[in-house]
């Protein structure tokens, strides 16, 4: 086996109460990358069962290739992947979950693709799934509605296999559950050339699913963000801005309607009706004034940007030194 320096391929498992699966998978991996230089890191995220003492035990058998972290507690798997991804060193990395849903047989075509045709990132997509219907419908509309936002033609973003280069991983920033959305932070920090393999789904072996129904709530609601972030962080101006500029000019409209209203009725010799009893002047009066709060926000929101000591760290993917 090469040495710790000469890493090819780093396998990030993160894991929660999966005891029963990880000696299993161990085994699998080894099996499919027998004779390569490789390493297994298992991320433990809180685990209440007995799956750190497996890790233990699995990283004491083979030390030159597994490495084992302990999260102190559940932080989620953005966090566990955010160490791993921290802690990798091979030339290409791979992401998979430790229930043996993901098979380790779809690796050497995951690599082959990021090493051969030239992807940043390959993500699988579990094409026939063994889930309930209650969990591919929201899955579906979930997968849709981020297509439409990040314009990213993949069918299945949650899928945990997935391959990288190094430079994406560590270009990259997990928090919260943005795990979910690695490709459209991989897009924004302009590696965009992302692919889809067709991996196969294994039936769930052991224990139960770690997620519930919330998690498709939360993953909307980490879209928006997302979706916000990726467009508009380094320029909140032109999103607050542009919104309060035109309910501004949309106000200022309903209101000279109502005043040249009013003066034509005047010089007709109608009847008018008093300002404050017309519901257009409210509405306009509203308007006018959350125009003012949404300019006002993204004029704030510029200010905070601008004072960011991050605001100019830039992605360099290559470099030409003259000699």
């Amino acid at each position: 086996m090469k040495s710790m320096n000469e890493i090819e391929l780093s396998i990030v498992v993160p894991l929660f109460n999966e005891e029963e699966s990880l000696r299993e998978l161990k085994g699998w991996i080894d099996k499919v990358l027998s004779g390569r230089a490789y390493e297994i890191i298992f991320i433990d995220d809180g685990s209440r069962d007995g799956s750190w003492q497996v890790v233990q035990e699995i990283a004491q058998a083979d030390p030159a290739r597994v490495v084992g972290i302990r999260m102190a507690k559940n932080y989620g798997k953005s966090a566990g992947l955010h160490l791993g991804f921290g802690s990798a060193k091979g030339k290409v990395v791979v992401t998979m979950d430790a229930d043996l849903q993901d098979s380790p047989e779809e690796i050497p075509e995951l690599e082959r693709k990021i090493l051969e045709e030239g992807f940043d990132m390959v993500s699988g997509w579990k094409k026939k799934r063994h889930d309930p219907i209650s969990k591919t419908i929201p899955t579906r509309l979930y997968n849709a509605a981020t297509r439409w936002v990040s314009g990213i033609q993949l069918h299945d973003f949650n899928c945990g296999l997935k391959a990288y280069r190094l430079e994406v991983v560590k270009a990259i920033e997990l928090q919260g559950e943005m795990h979910r959305y690695i490709p459209i932070l991989a897009k924004s920090a302009g590696y965009d050339r992302i692919g889809e393999q067709v991996v196969q789904h294994q039936a769930r072996k052991y224990g139960s699913s770690k997620f519930g129904m919330e998690r498709f709530i939360n993953g909307f609601l980490d879209l928006m963000t997302i979706g916000f972030m990726s467009r508009f962080s380094r320029k909140p101006m032109h999103f607050f801005g542009s919104l309060g500029v035109l309910m501004f000019l949309g106000s200022l409209i309903g209101f000279s309607y109502i005043a040249i209203s009013k003066w034509i009725s005047i010089l007709e010799g109608n009847p008018t009706r008093n300002i404050t009893e017309i519901s257009a002047f409210y509405v306009s009066l509203i308007g006018m004034v959350i125009g003012a709060q949404f300019f006002l926000t993204g004029f704030l929101a510029e200010m905070t940007s601008r004072n960011d000591p991050r605001r100019h760290d830039y992605q360099v993917t290559e470099r030409v030194i003259p000699k």
